[in-house]
């Protein structure tokens, strides 16, 4: 099979071809032209023709040219090596999942500050969102051999002298080996120096990596990302195809761009721009006309694999407050929580009904969790933090989850049009996820463990009669998928039904338990799901490695 590098050699090789059988058809008609009609030679004279000169006139360089300069010797191509494993269903590159969104009619449980709602005005974004470019381009030929090393490319930046980078989660995911290429390193030298992982989150798709070096290495300065502007010149380094320290420019085309609904999607609110971003960027810089990172480039929405005009990238200030938390002794980040569930994009009928204009409806409150403790209520309406107004569950969420846990919040809200307020302690959100989740494990100590719970995070029934004749299968049905599980991760959302699991049928409970529970870390998982509300779609197929 042709690696990427390889198709495009054949493809210019090609080029060249047809440009050298262009020029040699213009040679010929230029020998007929210099014989003249009739085959009768006619003198070829070009005395009277001026040489050219390269006019050596020096031309003032542009920000851009400044920029590229100053900051390119910090900017790194980030190579990596996955070893071949058992079975694996991860290409060099992760291209559209088709994410199911959930059935709006069967939300079920999600996480203790947000559940998954419809991506509003989105229709099939998800179809043609690239999310994950570090890898190369997608193999068109088929897929890549799962006995061979798989090698991915991205890029990243360095903020600390002593050799530590700032990159993107996917680009150092599952690889065995990390190499980073300095701007500064030969090309013979293979694939760079070997790189360790200091610390990643998910949530917002970053990581921090660390090289080994005696000597200090250039930096990067960050800018403030709040202070840039839509139709703010941006300008984008990194290594698309391989290609490093390319350098790309463009304006500022959005911000606070979610493109993920509801869970998936809450700490990740993106610049949009227009500077051309391609695969192999995935982790570079976004610099403002000081020359200061303002962005993590992070994501394309493309239809061919592509730049397309629509690239996204992880604000400064977030990427500032991720990275100091991963360098910290934990490596990890602690994010508060207040223990409840709510749905985002209520209907103006909802604000209508319960007298609200702004803030947050709340659904459910985690049992001796701390809104629990505080005396919030399923039912009562969010409106204030500390004093300041909430907009919607967003404010809320980027709120709360910035604060300390140990430390205390002032609420308000409306309980049955009645003001009210209490003091509340923020949690450790990784821990009231695990009490909750053990709370509800306890609540029927008699009964069999549910395997579907514990490995995947999906609790799940068998389809009625007559969704099964609707979708002229059974199945099981997803009530709740538990924040940060392993369904939650694949895009499996409540409402969905699963019929097979790795080609086995889960018609039945006794089959999905018999399945699931034969399943390991490492193992492959791979659901076929169908969308009762659209079940001429038919099936789709989603999955990852348990990990």
């Amino acid at each position: 099979m042709k690696s990427l590098f390889e198709r495009l050699r054949t493809r210019r090789l090609a080029s060249m071809f047809i440009l050298l059988g262009t020029l040699s058809v213009a040679i010929v008609g230029g020998s007929y032209a210099a014989h003249g009609v009739r085959g009768q030679e006619k003198q070829n004279d070009s005395a009277d023709a001026t040489p050219l000169r390269v006019t050596n006139s020096p031309v003032v360089p542009n920000e851009f040219v400044k920029i590229a300069k100053q900051v390119g010797p910090a900017v790194v191509n980030i190579n990596t090596q996955t070893l071949p494993k058992q079975s694996t269903n991860n290409r060099g590159s992760r291209m559209p999942h088709g994410r199911v969104q959930p059935n709006p009619q069967n939300p079920g449980d999600d996480d203790d500050d947000q559940q998954p709602g419809q991506g509003q005005g989105q229709g099939n974004f998800q179809d043609f969102f690239n999310r994950f470019f570090g890898g190369q381009a997608p193999d068109q030929d088929g897929g890549a051999d799962d006995n061979s090393v798989r090698e991915s490319l991205g890029s990243g930046f360095i903020v600390d002298a002593k050799g530590y980078i700032i990159t993107n989660n996917h680009v150092v995911e599952k690889a065995d080996k990390i190499y980073v290429k300095l701007s500064t390193d030969p090309d013979t030298q293979d694939l760079g120096r070997p790189a360790r992982v200091i610390g990643t989150d998910k949530a917002t798709d970053l990581a921090v990596i660390k090289i080994d070096t005696n000597t200090a290495l250039p930096t990067v300065k960050l800018g403030n990302s709040d202070s840039a502007q839509v139709g703010d010149w941006v300008e984008a380094i990194g290594s698309p195809f391989a290609l490093s320290q390319t350098v790309t420019a463009g304006i500022i085309s959005a911000k606070n761009r979610t493109i993920e609904p509801g869970v998936a999607g809450q700490f990740q609110h993106f610049i949009q721009t227009d500077a051309a971003i391609n695969p192999g960027n995935s982790g570079g810089p976004l610099l403002n006309m000081n020359g200061e990172v303002i962005g993590v480039n992070t994501a394309i929405f493309t239809q061919s694999a592509g730049y397309q005009g629509i690239g996204f990238a992880m604000p400064s200030n977030t990427v500032a407050q991720i990275y100091n938390d991963l360098i910290s002794p934990s490596h990890k980040v602690t994010r508060g929580s207040i223990g409840i569930q709510f749905r985002p994009g209520l209907s103006g009928a909802v604000n209508r009904v319960y007298g609200f204009k702004n803030g947050v409806l709340v659904q459910m409150v985690t049992p001796s969790g701390p809104a629990d403790k505080g005396g919030i209520k399923a039912g009562d309406i969010i409106t204030t933090i500390d004093g300041h107004p909430i907009k919607d569950g967003d404010d809320l969420v980027n709120e709360i989850a910035s604060r300390r846990p140990g430390s205390t919040v002032r609420l308000g809200f409306l309980r049955d049009g009645k003001p009210g307020d209490t003091t509340v302690t923020i949690g450790d959100r990784d821990k009231v996820f695990a009490d909750a989740g053990a709370q509800q494990s306890q609540t029927a100590p008699d009964e069999k463990a549910d395997p579907g719970e514990s490995k995947l995070g999906i609790v799940a029934h068998e389809v009625s009669p007559t969704l099964a004749t609707k979708l002229h299968t059974s199945g099981m049905a997803v009530q709740s998928v538990r924040s940060g599980s392993f369904a939650d991760l694949q895009g499996l959302a409540p409402g969905l039904v699963i019929v097979r699991i790795n080609k086995h049928s889960t018609g039945t409970k006794e089959q999905y338990d018999a399945v699931v529970g034969q399943l390991k870390t490492g193992d492959d998982v791979v659901f076929e799901i169908m969308d009762p509300r659209n079940p001429g779609a038919g099936i789709n197929y989603i999955g990852g490695t348990l990990q």
